[in-house]
């Protein structure tokens, strides 16, 4: 698990803040294709046929597979916050290593240095709109 106390607490309080301030401000902007895609995003992770945590959890693997790390933070969080475990984010890291191949592998150690930050600090996303995007 990484070390660092407060430092990796701040990184993780820094990230969520960050995405939260500019969602706010690209938001602002009188922009409907803009906004009508962070609603689109924000329906598209809302329960329905499938759960919430199998949503996440797809969004977890498409994000490594397409290499953002951001967007791989952000569903780690989001993962554990909607209950999923460590032995079932590992699953989908092992279907999103098969899919995209050993490029993956990078982002694949900064996911597990994220969850173990998350993990080892207690701390957990914010959640007042999906907004991944």
């Amino acid at each position: 698990m990484s070390g660092g106390g407060d430092g990796e607490a701040d990184r993780l309080k820094e990230f969520t803040e960050f995405r939260k301030r500019m969602n706010e401000r690209i938001l602002a902007q009188d922009n409907q294709v803009v906004r009508r895609f962070f609603a689109l995003d924000t329906q598209t992770y809302k329960a329905g046929a499938l759960d919430l945590r199998t949503k996440e959890l797809l969004g977890l693997v498409a994000s490594m597979v397409l290499r953002c790390d951001d967007c791989i933070s952000y569903h780690v969080a989001q993962c554990k916050d909607a209950g999923v475990n460590r032995d079932e984010m590992f699953e989908a890291f092992s279907v999103a290593l098969v899919v995209g191949g050993s490029i993956v592998i990078p982002h694949l150690r900064r996911a597990v240095d994220f969850l173990d930050r998350l993990e080892g600090e207690g701390v957990h996303a914010a959640k007042p709109d999906h907004e991944h995007t």
